[in-house]
């Protein structure tokens, strides 16, 4: 049995490997189809799950053969006023629900570490990919998608396990069942033989609509998801501007539209659900109106047909069992196509071994706009175009830039049947050929150097180790302020102190209850816009790279907690390459360095002084943004 939580390696889940590895062990999985997906999920625990089995089993069959017990109770005992085997028989049943109830508790215990270890192992695969991917995840998948696969999905595949020993279990009581039955009753037995079968057969065409409901509500669930996740993001800009009512209603239009979807799945699932209690029910008259009548020709006792009434009443469970069954395969082969899209994506970077490696205390140098960071300086880049010098940082960062739209999972509800499947294909391949862009982008000449070797010549683990990007968009996650600050646990309280002082936080350590160990709420919402950019400015300060690029890091703090920043940054990266891209006179003050971009090149370059002397579009640049309000 493994234990919990389950480790989750990273891993490639290329779907076109020839040969694919099932060993244990939450590594590789096998992303060729859905239905091979769960198999695969399935066969994590197999020998755990075959142990939960076994265990149902012998849960399950004391509710078998307790009716045959009741029936020996009455023939052997009752009705010939014998007390001892009245007692025998009774002992004997008290002896098998104990056995049963013992063994449930065990199931049950088992049951829970399965359903935690593929749910926590669905969530944890999810995560090493998503960190694997990095930015380039969000093009291929959409962000509701990635956080529905990691919550509602998972729990599903943990539910087949649950569902799946207990069919297993399930199953050999039906059978045990058939086999006491047929051992009375051949014509009874073989009824009870062929019921389940017949009646699962006979639900199975409501599955189909029932897996395309699931399928749209599914994907109005992640498409909520994801309108939440922006408006989150966008919170204190929509305050800002007074769209908070719009949104408000645009994500309660949405509700209502997933709401509707979950009406329409449910009705499916109901209509699954009634049909199997009608059918178990009409099982339950069929068995007892034989019985009786076997009785009534003296082919049967008393006790024989209250053990059959009983037989027929158990039976209800175990073909209940098999539609819930099928109605949790259902709703896990929607989940498991949502979770093959996040999972079969491969980052671009390790198309080809790199053998480079970045020499240390080196220019960088950008070939498309001609800019040049020299070693051990602090340089500013100003621009008149924001996106230009964004665009500069993503590519001295070597991150793929932003051209091609994001490929959703989902396809209209009206398509249907083999249309649906060459909807899907579609979507499959255009995410492909979004994936064979992205490669052939990242596999060539990357067109960016530092001391003369292009960063598409060294491992991209390499590359993010030597060079920290950290713009606009970096967030605070929830957890402690220590954490918040050293994430990987690797500072002195001296160095991470430092890296506060630089960025001016203290008033955020002042603040925390707790000090270093106060909780700091997901995304920081307890903190002000100033004080979360600051944190971030911190933790990539505590991070000490060889090569550290900052964009607009000063953006949301007042003019007196800029000039902090800016003294203490220059003395904090001293003879450290630093490219901050901002058009703060406060940082141009205490560059090193200045590069103008206009037009997305480098055009001039110098001191804050001598380009304010000399160059009149600087000035335009720098005056402009001292007379925006801050």
């Amino acid at each position: 049995m493994f234990d919990f939580p389950p480790q989750v390696p990273e891993f490639s889940a290329r779907p076109n490997a020839t040969k694919r590895s099932w060993t244990r062990g939450f590594r590789d999985p096998d992303t060729s189809s859905p239905r091979r997906f769960l198999f695969w999920l399935l066969w994590q625990q197999g020998p755990s799950l075959l142990v939960a089995s076994l265990v149902a089993v012998v849960e399950f069959i004391p509710g078998a053969i307790g009716p045959y017990l009741i029936g020996q109770v009455i023939d052997r005992g009752i009705a010939v006023r014998d007390l001892g085997e009245v007692w025998f028989w009774s002992l004997l049943l008290l002896g098998a629900i104990m056995i049963g109830i013992g063994f449930g508790i065990v199931r049950h215990t088992m049951i829970v570490s399965q359903w935690l270890i593929a749910m926590y192992g669905s969530m944890k695969l999810v995560t090493r990919k998503t960190t694997q991917m990095g930015h380039v995840q969000l093009r291929r998948v959409p962000a509701g998608e990635v956080l529905s696969v990691s919550s509602g999905d998972s729990d599903m595949f943990g539910a087949l396990c649950e569902v799946g020993t207990r069919a297993a279990g399930a199953l050999v009581a039906y059978l045990v069942v058939a086999g006491l039955v047929l051992s009375t009753s051949v014509q009874l037995g073989i009824v009870v033989l062929i019921a389940a079968p017949v009646l699962v057969a006979a639900a199975l065409p409501l599955l189909k609509p029932l897996e395309r409901r699931q399928a749209v509500e599914r994907s109005r669930l992640s498409e909520l998801t994801s309108l939440a996740t922006d408006i989150v993001a966008g919170l204190r800009i929509l305050r800002g501007i007074g769209g908070e009512r719009t949104f408000a209603e645009n994500y309660a239009e949405q509700s209502q539209v997933a709401r509707k979807a979950g009406v329409r799945s449910g009705t499916w699932n109901a209509l699954v659900d009634a049909t199997a209690v009608l059918f178990s029910g009409l099982l339950l008259v069929t068995l007892t109106w034989l019985g009786a009548q076997q009785v009534a020709a003296g082919e049967l006792t008393v006790g024989a047909l209250i053990s059959f009434f009983g037989y027929a009443v158990f039976m209800m469970f175990p073909v209940q069992t098999f539609f819930e069954l099928a109605q949790t395969w259902v709703r896990c082969l929607v989940s498991a196509r949502k979770a093959i899209a996040v999972l079969e994506q491969q980052p671009p970077w390790g198309a080809a071994e790199r053998t480079g490696t970045l020499p240390s205390e080196a220019e960088i140098v950008d070939q498309a706009s001609g800019f040049t960071g020299r070693p051990g300086e602090l340089t500013v880049v100003v621009s008149a175009m924001p996106d230009d010098s964004a665009a500069l940082a993503d590519r001295l960062g070597r991150y793929l830039p932003a051209e091609s739209e994001q490929v959703g999972l989902d396809i209209d509800e009206s398509i249907k049947g083999r249309e649906a499947k060459a909807e899907r294909a579609k979507q499959k391949a255009a995410r492909a050929r979004q994936a064979a862009r992205d490669l052939e982008v990242a596999s060539r000449a990357w067109g960016v150097t530092v001391g003369g070797v292009d960063l598409a010549a060294v491992d991209i683990g390499e590359v993010r180790q030597r060079i920290l990007v950290s713009d606009t968009t970096s967030q605070v996650f929830a957890g402690t302020l220590q954490s918040a600050i050293d994430p990987v646990g690797r500072l002195t309280r001296a160095e991470a102190e430092r890296a506060l002082h630089t960025a001016a936080a203290e008033d955020v350590f002042d603040a925390m209850p707790g000090g270093w160990q106060g909780r700091i709420d997901e995304r920081g919402r307890g903190l002000s816009g100033g004080q979360r950019q600051r944190l971030v400015l911190a933790r990539a300060l505590a991070a000490d790279p060889e090569i550290l690029i900052l964009v607009e890091p000063t953006s949301a703090v007042d003019a007196h907690t800029e000039a902090m920043i800016a003294e203490r940054l220059s003395r904090h990266r001293a003879g450290r390459t630093t490219v901050v891209m901002s058009t703060s006179p406060l940082l141009l003050h205490h560059a090193d360095r200045v590069v103008l971009l206009q037009d997305g090149r480098a055009i001039a370059d110098g001191t804050h002084e001598e380009l304010l002397e000399r160059s009149a579009d600087y000035r335009r640049v720098v005056v402009r943004s001292m007379e925006e309000p801050g």
